[in-house]
């Protein structure tokens, strides 16, 4: 099983991270490799630009890979859009002067458009009926209203700031994007790929997680269990030493609660309480 990933860029260590975090440790790492094994001897990671790793997977060089929604769809193969991993959040969108008359994508219409996407930036005016003219470029996409090379451009934004900073303002949202787990239709129920999946998937799941294990006087026990938000409630256990009057809890809950939580179990008679971080979470 090979998987194509980002070989540098801001996608790069995100991805990394999740690998890791997923079991699928990578050995032997330097710079400028092209691939290298994982601790599992049946899956070998291929690095690869992140808008060429629709063709490697597309084209059996990798059975699937991990790069951004805009470079998928921009590509015009037919992947399977196997997981949302995230991260990388961006938006691409149709963008023009501040000063100027397009407010709307109408007014588009028998008008240049400059962008790095074409594909997708003919689809959205195909699909909105607007008949524009596209004109790929390979950078510099906020310049070319300045320089009178394009009207209007389609751009990745994340924040907004870049645009602001070119006195261009947003139009339209074209596409909103974030970093997918694609695979060719062919292998995308392969008995590996979903136990990839389903190893991504505990990662994700763990975000913002955090385990609580505690001691409780079990006569309070109705009141703990008020006080956690616990996903499905929580485990209750007696405990080791033969105490009969308390009994060790654990729980999941949002890291964002814990600080509240915990306040609240002290108050009902909760002690000795443990939080800990989560790596993976299988629902």
């Amino acid at each position: 099983m090979r998987i194509a990933v980002p070989n540098k860029g801001r996608l790069h260590d995100p991805t990394i991270e999740v690998l890791e975090r997923a079991g699928l440790h990578i050995e032997n790492t330097a710079d400028r490799q092209l691939y290298a094994d994982t601790v599992d001897p049946d899956v070998t990671v291929l690095f690869a630009r992140a808008a060429d790793i629709p063709e490697y997977v597309a084209d059996g060089a990798a059975d699937i890979g991990i790069t951004g929604l805009d470079q998928a769809r921009e590509s015009g193969h037919d992947l399977v859009d196997l997981l949302d991993l995230g991260f990388g959040r961006c938006r691409l969108v149709l963008a023009a002067p501040e000063d100027g008359d397009i407010t709307d994508p109408e007014d588009v219409a028998g008008r240049t458009v400059a962008t790095e996407f074409p594909r997708i930036t003919r689809d959205y005016f195909e699909e909105k009926g607007i008949d524009a003219e596209v004109v790929e470029v390979t950078g510099a996409t906020e310049l070319t209203p300045h320089v009178d090379m394009a009207d209007a451009i389609v751009d990745i934004t994340s924040t907004g700031t870049t645009l602001q900073v070119n006195r261009l303002a947003i139009v339209d949202e074209v596409l909103a994007s974030s970093v997918r787990l694609f695979a060719r239709p062919d292998v995308a129920d392969d008995a590996k790929v979903q136990q990839i999946v389903t190893a991504f998937e505990s990662v994700i799941a763990a975000e913002g997680k955090r385990y609580l294990m505690m001691n409780a006087p079990r006569e309070r026990l109705p009141d703990v269990k008020e006080v956690l938000p616990g996903m499905g409630g929580p485990t209750v256990m007696d405990v080791a030493d033969g105490e009969t009057d308390h009994v060790a809890v654990h729980a999941v809950v949002d890291e964002r609660q814990v600080f509240e939580t915990i306040s609240e179990l002290k108050r009902v008679g909760a002690s000795d309480i443990l939080v800990t971080e989560i790596e993976r979470l299988v629902e």
